[in-house]
């Protein structure tokens, strides 16, 4: 199952194990089951720490629980835990076998005083990146605490659940055999939906700090650049963010970021924190920015929060990124996780044989028809101009398929379903204003990015699409405040120029700084 240069990594891993690890395969005749246990062999052949048993009898199968003899650790997959979530197995196994988890102290003890019983259950796709920080977090949990208990599911082998459920889109967590979410979720986000006092608490932290000398709002690219640049100056800096990594957690594969040949958006975001952890930067994560009120003539700048939190800053350099843009039609927002859909990698899995559609005829939406033509079994592409505007390698590519239909011209009117999930879309041809209506079960939006500037309306200068708008240093129309990456005027919307974007934003507030304190 495992290759040599796996097995050489995983053995490796697991010598950091220091308690006994049991697991309970629950098999069925099937070529997923054999697939499985040949795993799992491999697994009890690369430690003396670890046995294999075939003896399981959860319904599910195949699966297989990871368990700590004489302990009650409720850790389960259902499916073979490859793909994105081999890490999230390794994890496991590590955990359990006593391996310390990198958790604060105060999440482990939140972990650890979490009372009541709670069964949780993740739906996952091979292919979804953002999936394991779910899995992993609620692994985490289940390890700690043996009121919480985990199963993480691969929906594309249950289909029969995933169908019955109605699950559309991935991650999906079920709590108690109840809807608990749908998307990215880490361990901080999953403990606040449990523990209702926590935003209170941490607001009351935050309005306990000190003033900045630079607050970086946002956690992406260029928030994660800007706190580099302004800590090694040896000022007091912090970094606010709604969730650390931003959009690049969304990104699969990223091969045009130099010096790296490839990466996913996951292992860069990841990157990014590490490396401003490096530094004296206050990181603040889970924390939406509502409100901004700059000062004037010399006072602080203050950033009010959703849970109630206000920072005050002696500059600020906003750098809050963009979001996928929507449709902005009926049946969007209704359907929205039960049929309409914004990351084919993560959930276009979950519409194998199926009919989908594509909006969007630039580079991420004819490589989201290339990547689904793989799956599904029919893709309509839906372009507004008239004609596709993604590199020419890949309309090649993508003319080259045979189950791929190319709509141009044509303008997303309409999402129709039964009530429960999409059935259909309706178009109007644009040259001769004629409705027609395609049959479907899936809809990947993909149409570009919508600044995240709604909070800084009235405050700070904006462009018509809501961009701040930014001088050649990153200053916006108010004095000590800047802003840099995707949510600014700033052409071309790459990472390694929200980083270059970031950095600079970064100096000019520090030569701000110096120049406003020095003596008259």
């Amino acid at each position: 199952m495992l290759d040599a240069n796996l097995k050489a990594q995983l053995k490796s891993y697991l010598e950091r194990v220091t308690q006994p690890i049991e697991l309970v395969a629950s098999l069925d005749d099937s070529a997923k089951s054999e697939e499985l246990l040949g795993l799992l062999q491999d697994i009890d052949a690369l430690s003396d720490k670890i046995t294999l048993r075939n003896d399981g009898q959860d319904a599910r199968k195949p699966s297989f629980s990871i368990n700590r003899p004489g302990a009650d650790i409720g850790v389960r997959f259902a499916g073979i835990p490859m793909g994105h979530e081999f890490t999230s197995l390794v994890l496991a196994l590590l955990q359990v076998g006593g391996h310390p988890s990198k958790a604060s102290d105060e999440v482990i003890a939140q972990i650890k005083a979490l009372d009541g019983e709670y069964l949780f259950e993740t739906y996952f796709s091979l292919s979804c990146q953002n999936c394991p920080d779910v899995v992993q977090a609620l692994n985490l949990m289940a390890v700690l605490n043996p009121k919480v208990r985990h199963v993480a599911i691969d929906g594309a082998l249950f289909q029969d659940e995933v169908e019955r459920r109605q699950i559309m889109a991935v991650p999906s967590l079920y709590l108690n055999g109840e809807n608990f979410g749908q998307g990215r979720m880490g361990l901080e986000e999953i403990l606040a939906k449990l523990d209702t006092g926590a935003g209170a608490r941490q607001a009351e932290k935050l309005n306990a700090k000190e003033a900045f000398d630079v607050l970086v709002v946002g956690g992406g690219p260029a928030g994660a650049a800007a706190a580099v640049y302004a800590a090694r100056k040896g000022i007091r800096t912090g970094v606010a963010a709604e969730r650390f990594g931003g959009q690049v957690l969304d990104t699969m594969a990223i091969e045009n970021f130099i010096s790296v040949k490839e990466t996913e958006g996951p292992k860069l975001a990841m990157a990014l924190e590490e490396h401003v952890k490096q530094y004296e930067v206050d990181i603040m994560n889970l924390q939406r920015a509502e409100k901004l009120i700059p000062g004037v003539d010399g006072a602080l700048h203050e950033v009010h929060f959703a849970n109630g939190a206000v920072l005050k800053s002696k500059s600020l350099i906003l750098a809050t990124g963009a979001r996928w843009r929507e449709m902005n039609v009926p049946g969007e927002q209704q359907y929205r996780n039960r049929g309409v859909a914004y990351c084919p990698h993560c959930d276009g899995p979950l519409f194998k044989g199926k009919r989908v559609a594509v909006i969007g005829g630039g580079n991420s939406g004819v490589e989201a028809a290339i990547d689904l033509a793989g799956i599904v079994s029919h893709v309509t592409l839906i372009e507004f101009d008239s004609l596709l505007r993604a590199d020419a390698v890949l309309q090649r590519k993508l003319h080259s398929l045979p189950n791929v239909t190319v709509i141009a011209n044509a303008l997303t009117t309409e999402v129709t379903g039964d009530g429960q999930k999409v059935n259909g879309l309706i178009y109007k041809d644009r040259i001769n204003d004629v409705l027609n209506t395609v049959q479907l079960e899936g809809i990947f939006v993909q149409i570009g990015l919508l600044p995240n500037t709604d909070w800084l309306k009235g405050t700070i200068e904006l462009s018509p699409r809501g961009e701040i708008i930014v001088d050649a240093r990153g200053e916006t129309s108010h004095p000590g405040v800047f802003a840099a990456g995707d949510v600014t005027t700033a052409p071309y919307k790459q990472i390694i120029i929200a980083m270059g974007e970031g950095a600079k934003a970064s100096l000019a507030a520090f030569d701000h700084l110096i120049r406003t304190s020095a003596p008259v």
